[in-house]
């Protein structure tokens, strides 16, 4: 689904990141770490053609996103779905027209401007409403929620978009430990119900150790780690991380709540520990 071949990426005449190959998988849930400024958020975000790209191909659902044309982009950004960090909703609407703002490929602007849905568009909706737990505040205004549930509407209007890879920008970045959990653990189940690929980045490494099938760690302009969390050993996470042995980690230095270091993992049974989200079938 996603390609690098010996890419560099960045912004006009700035190189972030350099000579980057990399494969991902339909199905996969990625987590990206590393340091701030090191390159996650523009690996991020060229996945949808946002930065500049030099050097070899880079196909992204079949379209290789260096020469594409600017329909061609359209159709393809169409197909991704991107969780922002600041949840981008219209706070004056409501959770169900927020989702619903996710269906505008399928559903005409003018049923849309006076809010007229098809029934089918309503399950539809109520489906990925229920998946994230947010059925119950459907007619809430958006401005009324905490961020725990403005992050989980975002994920069910992306969701509603019927993406084939939904991004994920440091969607945990602020919320509290406990809706931290809630939601990674949505965006394990959507990528198991739905194998929607995910690619997220992640300050907090537990998380990424925890939840990811994969981890990419981006350090010295390059990737300098592509495996599993069996795989990422304290001296990969140093190496990430540029600390030495007496420093610590992201995840220890952190003055939050011990919860951050002892997230359990996806097959453990109390995995929703804090206020469980209703249970999806498979």
């Amino acid at each position: 689904m996603i390609h690098l071949d010996n890419v560099n990426l960045g912004y006009q005449h700035e190189t972030v990141l350099k000579n980057i190959n990399l494969e991902i998988s339909k199905g996969e849930f990625v987590g990206i770490i590393g340091l701030s400024g090191a390159g996650k958020s523009t690996l991020l975000t060229s996945m949808i053609a946002n930065v500049t790209i030099t050097g070899g191909p880079y196909h992204v659902l079949g379209n290789n996103i260096s020469t594409i044309s600017s329909k061609k982009l359209r159709e393809m950004r169409s197909r991704i779905g991107f969780i922002f960090q600041g949840y981008n909703l219209v706070n004056r609407l409501s959770v169900l027209h927020n989702v619903m703002s996710g269906m505008l490929k399928s559903i005409s602007i003018q049923r849309a401007a006076i809010r007229h849905y098809s029934n089918a568009d309503l399950e539809k909706a109520w489906e990925y409403m229920e998946t994230v737990g947010i059925e119950q505040i459907a007619m809430k205004r958006c401005d009324e929620l905490s961020g725990g549930q403005r992050q989980r509407v975002a994920i069910a209007r992306a969701l509603a978009q019927e993406a084939e890879i939904l991004l994920a920008d440091e969607p945990i970045a602020a919320l509290d430990p406990k809706s931290a959990v809630q939601v990674m653990d949505i965006l394990w189940r959507i990528n198991e119900k739905y194998q929607v690929t995910i690619v997220s980045n992640l300050h907090h490494i537990d998380f990424a150790k925890s939840y990811c099938n994969r981890i990419v760690g981006v350090a010295d302009q390059n990737i300098v780690f592509d495996g599993t969390a069996q795989q990422l050993t304290k001296e990969t996470l140093e190496r990430i991380y540029q600390t030495g042995m007496n420093n610590h980690l992201p995840s220890e230095e952190d003055t939050i709540p011990d919860t951050w270091s002892n997230i359990p993992s996806k097959h453990c049974p109390n995995i929703n520990q804090f206020n469980p989200i209703p249970k999806v079938a498979a």
